[in-house]
């Protein structure tokens, strides 16, 4: 297994727990990558075996979201005897009509898009429909449940990978289906968040999905900005033949140089590792459950001053292996050969 994270700790970088659904995340990274590169980072376990073992420890999941990154890992690593064990996990967990957060349906029709068989097709399409259904047209946002009303002052809010795990999703639905409205949608959806990216190309982090607008912008996450916009984006230009590069350009542009950190990189070098987000200096998440009841109060409420009190400088010292598995899943050798043959070229 993978650990849950990695910090500093009195100046070496420690591991700390396990993650199921992480290791889950970077085996379909992995899937990508050289045998010799596998072997490397699986400290010489084959990528198929430690998917064996993940199916195993996945026998009586009850979690959506770990069941269909599993399948989804048995998919693109290429593992049928795993796949057939797990995907009997995943049609008990109905995708299509149980009550689940909208990630792990995403994650299930991306996972189902993935299985070259097909041998789930009906499956596939039910669960598609419903985050099509899901998708709320009057603010092109999806929410953050699906099958139960969320409760509380934050019951209104969305997150970005609530947008961005149905876009990737629908856009590889919408490429192997042919179907215009997942088109439509994900290019409604993308196009919303793009409208919102900051000045500086930042991924801002909570939205009202019943209006469209932002409701607090940090923390800001590494993994946004290089990883999982990025696949989605790319998973949208797949589809449609809609260039956005210049969005996620912008995303990478604010990894590179952050002006919350005076122009400083959440990539530190040095360790080879990149920290994992900038964020406010606040008691508890004070901020964002005070914008949440503020903008649940009316649409338009917001707590300005608090921007003012609450400066966003303050890095997160830690990373997490789904950061780096998305990061090789959206960036494969062949992508990155051929922007960098453009860019040459150009």
């Amino acid at each position: 297994m993978f650990a849950f994270r990695i910090r500093p700790n009195q100046g070496e970088l420690i591991l700390e727990g396990s993650s199921l659904r992480y290791t889950a995340i970077a085996l379909i990274g992995l899937a990508g990558e050289d045998e010799a590169v596998q072997s490397s980072i699986l400290a010489g376990v084959e990528v198929e075996e430690a998917c064996g073992r993940l199916v195993r420890r996945m026998a009586e999941s009850d979690n959506l979201g770990d069941v269909a990154l599993t399948f989804w890992a048995t998919c693109a690593v290429g593992s049928p005897d795993e796949r057939r064990s797990i995907e009997q996990r995943l049609i008990a967990l109905k995708p299509d009509q149980a009550a689940h957060p909208t990630v792990e349906v995403a994650w299930a029709l991306s996972a189902l898009c993935a299985d070259a068989r097909g041998s789930l097709s009906s499956l596939c399409t039910r669960v598609a429909r419903r985050l099509m259904t899901s998708f709320e047209a009057h603010s092109a946002m999806f929410p953050h449940k699906l099958g139960q009303a969320s409760r509380g002052a934050r019951r209104h809010v969305s997150c970005f990978a609530d947008m961005v795990y149905p876009i990737h999703a629908l856009a590889v639905y919408s490429e192997l289906s042919g179907n215009p409205e997942a088109r439509d949608i994900v290019l409604r959806c993308a196009s919303r968040i793009s409208s919102l990216q900051g000045s500086n190309g930042q991924w801002w982090w909570h939205y009202d999905r019943r209006s469209g607008a932002i409701v607090e912008r940090y923390p800001v996450y590494a993994v946004h900005q290089d990883a999982m916009a990025p696949m989605a984006l790319f998973a949208i230009e797949s589809a449609t033949r809609v260039d956005l590069h210049s969005s996620i350009a912008r995303g990478l542009g604010w990894l590179a140089h952050a002006p919350e950190l005076g122009g400083r990189s959440l990539v530190d070098v040095e360790r080879g590792i990149i920290w994992r987000k900038v964020a406010r200096r606040e008691p508890a998440k004070l901020n964002r459950y005070v914008q949440a009841l503020a903008s649940r109060l009316h649409p338009s409420f917001r707590m300005p001053g608090l921007d003012l009190l609450f400066r966003p400088s303050a890095v997160d010292y830690e990373d997490r292996p789904y950061h780096l598995g998305w990061l090789l899943y959206a960036w494969p050798k062949t992508r990155v050969a051929s922007l960098s043959q453009q860019a040459t070229s150009a």
